[in-house]
């Protein structure tokens, strides 16, 4: 077989792949039925957290889904049936909801540990691939997730059958989601070691240079002056502030530039005269995320933090937005 046959053929297949999971979810869409309201009000309504359970390739699905459940408001976590019965069923309280998974249904250590799960009284929600299995007419309410075939040439590894236990899944967290009225400010208190943590929680107060720390001259002072704030502080620029602390403009390396290439007497020029007025700021409320994007659509690398009366407060570069981890 020549390397063009063999690349055609493993294109042919990967797409026959894609093609049969993709109608395995496609499926799905009428059965978000009366079934599946009853389960998701089940979980909405959990006064404890939501147990999945599932073994093998389903135990992985499983996981993800607990993941995804935790992190959009519905507070849920991985149990392995395996190990249920050997001490982790005391994790499952009377206050919690039950989701196990199951693509044959007929998983023993889910079935195992049937009678303890009803003995809590918990709403337990199945989604398997066979309604009439044992963990389906155990449940409280089921929801079949069935395919017509595996992607798997030979019908044995578990391909569509994962993937439309993950999108169904899917499909309850998000709802959950929205019944919750779970906001972006939420998904990032739950994620606040992420990037995305991190552009929707951190302020520009907290990245800021503020005090001692922020490069500021007054309108009188000497160019020379200005050169060694810029140079003390390592921001690349200095504000320049009235007798009030009210910010009257901007000085940076690239205006010294521009003043030189102007033939400026650098021994008698004033700040006031050197400065550039009506500058580019920012209120220290915003979030850091947002000086980024005005960093980037207006092309320069830093920033002057005011607050109330356009009083300084603050400066910031783009090295203070990476080391913060926001770009």
């Amino acid at each position: 077989m020549t390397r063009e046959v063999q690349a055609q053929k493993l294109r042919e297949l990967g797409a026959a792949v894609l093609n049969i999971e993709a109608k395995a979810v496609a499926d799905l869409i009428p059965r978000v039925d009366d079934s599946f309201v009853r389960a998701c009000e089940f979980m909405l309504h959990c006064q404890g957290r939501i147990v999945v359970l599932g073994m093998g390739k389903s135990g992985h699905v499983g996981s993800k889904v607990a993941a995804t459940l935790a992190s959009t408001g519905s507070p849920a976590f991985f149990v392995h049936p395996g190990e249920a019965s050997h001490g982790d069923l005391g994790m499952i309280t009377e206050k919690d909801v039950v989701l196990a998974l199951s693509n044959s249904g007929e998983t023993e250590e889910i079935i195992t540990i049937l009678p303890i799960i009803k003995r809590l009284n918990v709403p337990f929600i199945a989604l398997t691939g066979n309604p009439l299995s044992r963990i389906a007419q155990a449940a409280s309410v089921h929801i079949d997730v069935s395919v017509a075939q595996e992607a798997c040439p030979l019908g044995l590894a578990p391909t569509a059958s994962t993937t439309a236990t993950l999108a169904m899944g899917d499909a309850m967290a998000v709802a959950l989601l929205e019944a919750r009225g779970f906001t972006v400010e939420d998904f990032a208190r739950s994620h606040p070691g992420g990037r995305l943590g991190r552009r929707l929680l951190l302020k520009i107060a907290d990245v800021m240079h503020r005090g001692d720390a922020m490069p500021k001259v007054g309108l009188n002072a000497m160019l020379k002056d200005g050169l060694l704030e810029i140079s003390k502080k390592g921001l690349g620029m200095t504000a320049v502030v009235d007798e009030h602390g009210t910010l009257a403009g901007i000085f940076t390396d690239g205006d010294l530039r521009r003043r030189l290439d102007q033939g400026v007497d650098i021994h008698r020029a004033r700040m006031g005269e050197l400065m550039t007025p009506g500058c580019i700021t920012i209120h220290e409320d915003k979030l850091a995320a947002e000086a980024l994007q005005i960093m980037e659509t207006r092309k320069i690398n830093g920033l002057l933090v005011v607050g109330e009366g356009n009083k300084l407060v603050g400066a910031l570069n783009m090295h203070d937005l990476l080391r913060a981890g926001v770009v």
